[in-house]
């Protein structure tokens, strides 16, 4: 038995389409950066070493890996996309329905503002109303694919990135950041060189108009701190988050880009300290990991990685055929793409594994190392 999302999509034009390599890498890279992160989160950088000094491998499950709703989020994105033919509406109801669905499924760890969002949708408010004020960093989740596919207009970028985030923020600072988040999977997915300079006069002119000083001086302080060679953690304190990259966007997006502009080819070396520096590492990562992963492709995420990440239904496999099936929607050529399908009622069971799992994890930070001062 396969999902109902199993079904032919009609291709959707793009006069600068990427490669598959960067939808796959999006995709893939999302899933590494969540599953590597997840254990971390939460915890200080200074407690994070102690419990699990060596953040290169898996330590969920027995030195396995899961993902969490940051990638199950980019997924959903990535199929509204496909399923969208390029009209804003169908994107957002696409997206609202997989939320509401998934909602059915009881994931773990929801954040607050995403549940009140779905409530909204489901008693019957729009996709484009549903959303609460937020400055939660929920949309950046949702929109490093969104970069890869449609970076090359501006206006459908904008567009696209806004409806994603006003299903479950209405803060426009969500939005901000989730627009930097997809410029910088774009611009990292089309191989030039990435450069501060580069990426700031784009997305000023992207945010031209808004009331984006505040944020705008923020990267560019992340860009001066890349420039010097920091690492995160001096950064992410030096902007007011000193425990760890908070959840707020305006602490997610400018750290991420920090580490980005410093790791723009080093899937590995971005990944590791990202997490090192604590916070909410698994979003944080699964962010870094989807740009980077952009550029790099399957083949410069370490393989291990990937390996050791025991999803299903929705496996590596599948997150696989999905980036190449959108890759495919994407392409302007003859064949259309085919929305890989999956074991629906088996995403019960794995949200059951996945939440007990979650609670060893929450029993577990009770007991010592302890950061202390």
């Amino acid at each position: 038995m396969t999902g109902s999302n199993n079904h032919v999509y009609r291709r959707a034009e793009a006069p600068e389409a990427m490669n598959e390599k960067a939808y796959i890498g999006c995709l893939l890279g999302t899933a590494a950066g969540d599953s590597l992160g997840l254990p971390y989160e939460g915890l200080s950088p200074l407690r994070a070493s102690r419990m699990f000094p060596d953040n290169g491998r898996h330590h969920f499950l027995f030195g396995k890996g899961m993902v969490s709703d940051d990638t199950e989020h980019a997924c959903f994105s990535a199929l509204a996309l496909m399923g969208a033919h390029g009209d804003i509406d169908e994107y957002g109801r696409r997206l609202a329905w997989s939320l509401r669905w998934w909602l059915l499924g009881l994931p773990a760890g929801i954040g607050l503002a995403t549940l009140k969002s779905i409530l909204k949708l489901w008693i019957g408010f729009p996709p484009n109303r549903s959303g609460v004020f937020s400055a939660g960093n929920g949309p950046a989740m949702r929109s490093p694919i969104i970069g890869v596919a449609l970076g090359h207009s501006d206006e459908k970028l904008r567009k696209f990135v806004l409806r994603s985030t006003q299903v479950t923020h209405s803060d426009p600072k969500a939005f901000y950041g989730a627009l930097a988040v997809a410029l910088a999977a774009y611009q990292s997915a089309t191989g030039l060189p990435v450069t501060s300079a580069r990426f700031l006069s784009k997305l000023e002119s992207l945010l031209a108009g808004e009331p984006t000083t505040d944020f705008l001086n923020l990267l560019k302080s992340a860009a001066e701190s890349a420039a010097k060679g920091e690492h995160v953690d001096v950064f992410a304190a030096a902007i007011g988050s000193p425990d760890g990259v908070s959840g707020y966007m305006y602490h997610t997006a400018p750290c991420i880009i920090q580490v980005w502009l410093r790791h723009a080819d080093d899937f590995e070396g971005g990944l590791r300290e990202m997490i090192s520096a604590g916070g909410d590492t698994d979003t944080a990562s699964a962010i870094l990991g989807a740009i980077i992963g952009a550029r790099v492709g399957k083949e410069g995420i370490p393989e291990e990685w990937l390996h050791n990440i025991i999803e299903w239904p929705r496996s590596i496999g599948w997150i696989e055929r999905l980036g190449g099936a959108v890759a495919t929607a994407f392409a302007g050529g003859s064949e259309l793409p085919h929305c890989p399908g999956y074991f629906v009622p088996g995403i019960a069971i794995r949200n059951m594994l996945f939440l007990l799992v979650v609670l060893t994890h929450g029993f577990r930070r009770l007991a010592p190392p302890y950061s202390g001062k």
